[in-house]
């Protein structure tokens, strides 16, 4: 099912239901390396004030973000799934992505009797509805948008630490030019999705040589 909702995020969707509902969406599609990371998020209180900007994670300022990521983690039901970069080759990222949403909902400390998911795709292991651009409509999936978003930008601005080279605390692993010359340079390592065509090709060429 897929669900067609207003333009500006709000609690209209859920609303609409009965029982307790999730928003999930997922962060990570695009990189190069890292993992994919899913966000679900319930608001048990609907009519809450919310001081916090929260809409589409990618229409939102790092700081905005950080401010949003932190007022929703200590006021929801929230949790977070990913899937490692060995899981994204041997899956696929679309199906890597799907698994990374069931795990974020089975981490939720309250199962949801609806699951609203960001896309056109509703995983497997959920019962929910599919809302096209559903994080520009739905506050729920807005705030997993985040959550998802927040998580996996720190994790790599953690790898960055270990692995300064690749600057991936300003890429986040995503394929710049800048990003790019320093695989060619130094190489692949355990964290890069080798199916991913930038990264298979420099592996093929033999010119980006694994490393631990």
């Amino acid at each position: 099912m897929i669900c067609v909702m207003k333009t500006n995020p709000n609690f209209d969707f859920e609303l609409a239901q009965s029982g307790i509902v999730a928003g999930v969406d997922e962060a990570g599609r695009g990189p190069l390396c890292g993992p994919v990371v899913a966000g679900a998020v319930i608001f048990m209180d609907k009519n809450i004030e919310i001081p916090v900007v929260i809409r589409d994670s990618k229409q939102m300022t790092a700081s905005q973000r950080d401010a949003a990521y932190d007022w929703i983690t200590h006021n929801t039901i929230w949790a977070t799934g990913q899937c490692s970069p060995t899981e994204i080759d041997e899956l696929n990222i679309l199906w890597a992505s799907m698994r990374a949403m069931e795990r974020a909902v089975a981490n939720l400390t309250r199962t949801p009797d609806l699951c609203l998911i960001d896309g056109n795709r509703v995983p497997a292991g959920l019962r929910g509805a599919a809302v096209v651009k559903g994080d520009a409509k739905s506050l729920s999936i807005a705030a997993a948008s985040i959550v998802a978003k927040v998580t996996r930008d720190r994790y790599m601005h953690e790898l960055a630490q270990k692995y300064p080279e690749y600057n991936w605390e300003k890429n986040a692993g995503y394929p710049t030019p800048e990003h790019l010359r320093a695989i060619e340079k130094y190489g692949i390592n355990e964290h890069y999705r080798k199916s991913f065509g930038p990264v298979k090709k420099i592996l093929e060429r033999g010119n980006g040589n694994e490393i631990a």
